[in-house]
């Protein structure tokens, strides 16, 4: 009576493993758009703002992080005029945040690699300036 025991339960492996479709990891919650932009925009907000970094002193940061595109961002706008046209917008979108940085303030080589690097480190969760 045994072999027939045996000879259902390696059908039933068979049917398991047969049935069974290997899933893609979820990414993780820390690395989608929203918490991404979030950290960004923190770091931002602390390394460039209220350090009173010169570099930044003629900018406001405008953060709009509660998108219904799916596209969390932060702007940054003439400190008087922050109706104005934001000279610099970083975005990130998806579930693995893919991370964009545009804007007048891309052009300008005095200050392009350090919004790079300081964006890709808070998006990476790291605090420094």
């Amino acid at each position: 009576m045994r072999l027939p025991a045996r000879t259902a339960l390696i059908a039933f492996s068979a049917l398991a493993a047969s049935c069974s479709t290997p899933q893609a990891p979820a990414p993780q919650a820390s690395m989608r758009a929203l918490p991404v932009m979030e950290r960004v925009a923190l770091g931002a907000n602390a390394c460039w703002f209220k350090s009173g970094d010169p570099a930044f002193k003629k900018y406001r940061l405008a953060p709009e992080l509660n998108s219904f595109s799916g596209t969390p961002r932060i702007l940054l706008v003439p400190a008087h005029s922050p109706e104005s046209r934001p000279l610099l917008v970083v975005q990130a979108s998806g579930e693995r945040a893919k991370l964009s940085a545009f804007g007048p303030m891309m052009q300008d080589a005095s200050v392009s690699g350090r919004i790079n690097a300081d964006v890709l480190r808070w998006a990476r969760g790291g605090k420094g300036c």
